[in-house]
């Protein structure tokens, strides 16, 4: 559809609505095992409802200009492939679990595609981890194999945005058990996952989002991870007006019943959902 504009204020008005529109897509939403997990045969492993069968934790966030993903794990390729992605500007790291960094050898692929070493942003901790997990990208310049991945990797700092192309992104740090773990926002959207504690200065930073994927691993207590109970009292908190849980384990139980027991607002995700979110 082709719309002409007579008028150059209503050209800009809708130019800054339209250049707002930002797609989120649910790339896993599994944990660490993904689901099914090898070997168990409880009913949600066995289940043949595609909202039972989940990836490892991470999504995609585009908008017109750019492609980032946050995290980057085991199920990396598979889930580029599943969603035909074929430019990233960069990735966003949460935290340097495996199941958030085991795949980042395969932005090979866009190193050649894009002829750029691929901007990887996380905290200093999880950088050495990178470091230590892809030595053979980290050598010498006259050691380096010549397919190996090259990474261009950026500090996450407190207080100060990432500005990628047409997205600024807000990290707020969270504890995963001892280990700091980011979570990332973008206007009224935000994603939050792999975290047991939060404090009321990075909730403060929250308020206001109206759009919430949060982590939920299962409905009992969990020593590093956020239950589903916990998980809806901090968006009932927050007033977010609609939620998706994320990072959810088998013994969630299967998404069609939890879904019938959670608030009209709130959902299980589930790998491939796109959400399509207007920020203002």
């Amino acid at each position: 559809m082709i719309i002409f504009f007579h008028n150059t204020f209503y050209f800009f008005i809708f130019a800054a609505v339209f250049k707002a529109m930002m797609k989120v897509t649910i790339l896993g939403c599994g944990t660490s095992q993904g689901v099914p997990v090898i070997g168990c045969d409880c009913e949600v492993c066995r289940s043949t409802d595609p909202r039972d069968k989940r990836l490892r934790t991470s999504i995609l966030i585009q908008t017109e200009q750019t492609t980032v993903c946050v995290d980057a794990g085991p199920d990396f390729r598979q889930q580029m492939l599943r969603e035909n992605v074929k430019h990233l500007d960069a990735i966003l790291i949460t935290h340097q679990h495996k199941d958030h960094i085991g795949g980042l050898d395969d932005v090979r692929s866009f190193n050649f595609l894009q002829n750029i070493s691929m901007p990887i942003y996380a905290s200093p901790e999880a950088q050495e981890e990178i470091k230590r997990e892809y030595s053979y990208a980290f050598v010498d310049k006259s050691k380096l194999y010549p397919g190996a991945p090259t990474y261009n990797l950026i500090d996450i700092v407190d207080g100060k945005p990432i500005i990628i192309n047409d997205l600024t992104i807000e990290p707020i740090p969270l504890l995963h058990l001892k280990m700091l773990c980011y979570a990332f926002r973008i206007g009224n959207f935000a994603y939050v996952t792999d975290f047991h504690f939060i404090s009321e200065e990075s909730l403060r930073k929250l308020e206001g989002v109206e759009y919430l994927i949060i982590e939920a691993l299962r409905k009992e207590k969990h020593y590093s991870h956020m239950s589903l109970p916990e998980a809806i009292d901090i968006a009932k908190r927050l007033n977010v007006r609609k939620v998706w849980f994320t990072h959810i384990s088998h013994s969630i139980g299967k998404a069609e019943d939890v879904n019938k027991t959670l608030p009209s607002n709130m959902m299980l995700a589930y790998d491939g959902l796109s959400i399509t979110i207007e920020n203002h």
